[in-house]
């Protein structure tokens, strides 16, 4: 045998020896105790007592990247190109239980740089002093996009002199409409997707970089959400709501095409948590603890990512790790999938991946890092609720001050999770590559560098790379690159970042999409099917040709995916193919509802409220629809989407409401004041926070929306209306009870 091909298999064998090592070495995390203390002490940990407490699988551990005081109330972190790490630091977010000075411009974003390359950030700068709560964080090459919360307006920033600090502001997105949202309520995310549109929680928009600005694009419906954002190797978005209680959602299909999400795609007790720590204060009160004094379901779900590393166990790969920082734990998940529709599943029995019993460890969020590791981030803070909810009246108010959780504050934490027999890589200098390094760096083991490869690429905006591209997307080697790499081709997902990439230099050929849409590979003719739409909105015949081929297509996932691309045609012969598929595939849930919203040109959700406002005045109708968004926004993720409220029962159902039928005024009251005590002879967790910091247009949108909505049948609600109630009660400080709302009723009947 030729030596040299005998050294490449030889290399080959070992590298399959090595990983089924590795395998070898995953094991479940420990058992949960016998015997939880009910009354867990809230004493400060330094990083190193903290640690002791955190109970991982067998091999895993973590090391400590920066602490206080370096850092403080760390919520967020994301790289540059050249691997320096950026920390938004929310530094006045409840530092007491009232959340006084929570607005002032006291906060910052900090850069760490590891110099000697032994994984501890021993280099740090303030890169932005003075800001209001920094919430979203982009790197493009050598800026950073930063969003403040109450705000819209983004703005790049850039260290011009090489000092750490930026010395450079400019806008990238300007919207001066105040956002005025509970800041729980608020978006968050502004990550770069595979498709090159950058995602946000929450608002219906996303947004596309093009020349030094953010373009938006607005979607037909809210993508739902609150704290924390991802995606998966394929472009897949997972988002989270605290507020409902729902640690996964809206991840059956991009957002673009709407909001869907199925009743079975969280497998088993996936809502149920496993603590090793009671858990005193929880806002939903005594109805979400175990007899054991421990958290039983999510509450605060947020920070998810997607590890798509390549220096922990293989195992890892492409699962969803869900912070929850009242639980003190987090969540690993598998994905899988059955006829098309994914579904996640706790990855052990009853048990957490991560879980502490550091009454102040807060993982709010995690991300995979340019070294290949799972990185974490630890506000360790005592109060993790927002101060809508932290009232004297409210269940958490005395568990607080008993707990003394007011007073830990100005701390945090970033840890890295590794694991024995695996070295962490090396540091990137991406923002220093030629394109033609860059090209190469798409094929990357590390999601994270295939990522910023992709990005900067697209930023550069060069064509002299478009061949290189081409001929790595349609899987084209040398036999000598064959042998090299001990495979026919590149990975596909190393294609799908070329493909996109081709997508982003507006450089897709129709020979090219022709091509990939007869892939082997299930995500990449998935990706292909995206990608003619824009052929599609031109009425490329030839493609839509090829496209028909696919509606038998064995993969349950490209036939869906063609359903969902095929609503951007208006040609007769695409709206027959819909109609086919959906004949032709009955049997499948999110086929069929993907056709038929292709079919509808529209959201499915609206049909009900197109039908009801038909006959509205335009102005009216405008505001039933505007109040559709708001209320997806905010409102569902206590009283539900379906205004039959959540699972957890945190707030009334809104469906069939007396009080959403009644007496516009006691619900502008309601909105305006918020509400407390029995309500329908049943007793919530917690007490509805007043809204009056929105506008009265705001409000008057939302109720016109609900007295529209889920089978009520109710006048619209005008902005006068809500003006008027407004200034009538402008001095009421205290949430309302019904009681009292009639008799406030009845005081204005009097002459």
């Amino acid at each position: 045998m030729n030596l040299f091909l005998r050294n490449v298999i030889l290399v080959g064998l070992l590298a399959v020896v090595f990983s089924c090592k590795q395998q070898q070495q995953e094991a479940i995390p420990p058992a949960r105790p016998e015997k939880i203390d009910p009354n867990p002490s809230s004493a400060y940990l330094s990083p190193a007592e903290s640690m002791k407490t955190m109970q991982l699988p067998a091999g895993y551990h973590l090391e400590l990247v920066a602490s206080e005081p370096v850092i403080q109330e760390p919520v967020a972190i994301v790289w540059d190109g050249n691997g320096r790490l950026y920390v938004a630091e929310m530094r006045s977010y409840m530092q007491d239980i009232n959340g006084t000075g929570e607005r002032l411009p006291i906060c910052r974003i900090t850069r760490l740089e590891d110099t000697d390359g032994d994984g501890t950030m021993d280099k740090h700068t303030i890169y932005i002093d003075s800001l209001v709560l920094p919430r979203m964080m982009l790197a493009l090459d050598d800026r950073l996009i930063v969003n403040e919360t109450y705000t819209y307006n983004m703005y790049a920033y850039r260290d011009k002199n090489g000092d750490g600090i930026a010395d450079e502001k400019t806008q990238v997105y300007h919207n001066d409409t105040p956002d005025d949202a509970n800041l729980e309520h608020q978006k968050s995310g502004l990550i770069w997707n595979i498709d090159n549109w950058i995602y946000v929680t929450s608002n219906p928009v996303r947004y596309r970089y093009n020349n030094g600005q953010l373009k938006v694009d607005t979607l037909s419906s809210p993508p739902g959400g609150q704290w924390g954002l991802t995606h998966d190797n394929y472009g897949r978005l997972f988002f989270s709501s605290a507020g409902g209680e729902t640690p996964a959602l809206n991840f059956q299909e991009n957002p673009v095409y709407g909001e869907l999400d199925l009743d079975n795609q969280l497998a088993g007790d996936f809502y149920e948590v496993w603590p090793i720590i009671g858990t005193p204060d929880v806002q939903g009160g005594q109805e979400r603890l175990r007899p054991d004094s421990t958290l039983n379901h999510f509450t605060a779900s947020c920070g998810q990512s997607v590890y798509r590393g390549d220096r922990l166990p293989s195992s890892l790969q492409g699962d969803l790790f869900i912070c929850e920082p009242v639980g003190r734990l987090i969540r690993r998940a598998k994905m899988f999938y059955e006829n098309g529709e994914a579904i996640l599943k706790n990855a052990y029995d009853k048990r957490e991946f991560l879980a502490s019993s550091d009454m102040n460890f807060r993982p709010v969020n995690t991300a995979t890092g340019p070294d290949g590791c799972l990185y974490i981030v630890d506000m360790y803070h005592g109060i993790i609720q927002e101060s809508a909810w932290t009232k004297p009246d409210s269940y958490i108010h005395p568990q607080i001050k008993r707990k003394q959780l007011d007073l830990n504050i100005n701390r945090g934490r970033i840890y890295r999770l590794v694991h024995d027999g695996f070295k962490p890589g090396p540091k990137p200098q991406l923002l220093d590559a030629s394109n033609e390094e860059l090209v190469n760096y798409l094929s990357h083991p590390n999601g994270w560098w295939r990522d910023n490869a992709q990005k900067l690429l697209v930023i550069h905006n060069d064509q002299s790379v478009v061949p290189a591209l081409k001929k790595l997307a349609l899987g084209q080697r040398s036999l000598g690159e064959k042998l090299a790499f001990w495979k026919k081709g590149p990975e596909p997902v190393s294609r799908l970042h070329a493909l996109w990439t081709l997508e982003g230099l507006n450089a897709i050929e129709p020979s090219t999409l022709l091509a990939v849409l007869k892939d082997d590979d299930m995500e990449i003719r998935k990706a292909a099917i995206r990608i003619s739409e824009s052929f599609l909105q031109k009425n490329n015949t030839e493609v839509l040709a090829a496209l028909e081929d696919l509606k038998n297509d064995q993969e349950p996932g490209v036939r869906i995916q063609l359903a969902l691309s095929l609503r951007y045609s208006k040609d007769p012969k695409a709206i027959a193919l819909l109609k086919e598929l959906r004949a032709s595939n009955a049997n499948n849930l999110l086929l069929v509802k993907a056709a038929s919203r292709s079919l509808e040109e529209g959201d499915e959700s609206l049909a009900e409220l197109r039908a009801v406002t038909m006959r509205m005045d335009g102005e009216d109708r405008d505001l039933v629809f505007h109040g559709a968004s708001n209320f997806k926004q905010l409102c569902a993720t206590c009283h539900g989407m379906d205004g039959k409220g959540v699972p957890s029962k945190l707030a009334p159902p809104l469906a069939g409401s007396a009080r959403v039928n009644g007496d516009k005024d006691i619900l502008i009251n309601i909105v305006l004041h918020g509400l407390k005590g029995m309500v329908d002879n049943k007793k919530y967790p917690d007490v509805m926070p007043a809204q009056q910091e929105h506008t009265d247009e705001y409000i008057a949108s939302v109720l016109s929306y609900v007295r529209n909505s889920f089978g009520n049948k109710a006048r619209v609600v005008s902005v006068d209306d809500v003006k008027e109630i407004r200034e009538k009660t402008k001095d009421r400080q205290a949430a309302w009870t019904l009681d009292e709302l009639t008799d406030w009723k009845k005081n204005q009947k009097k002459p």
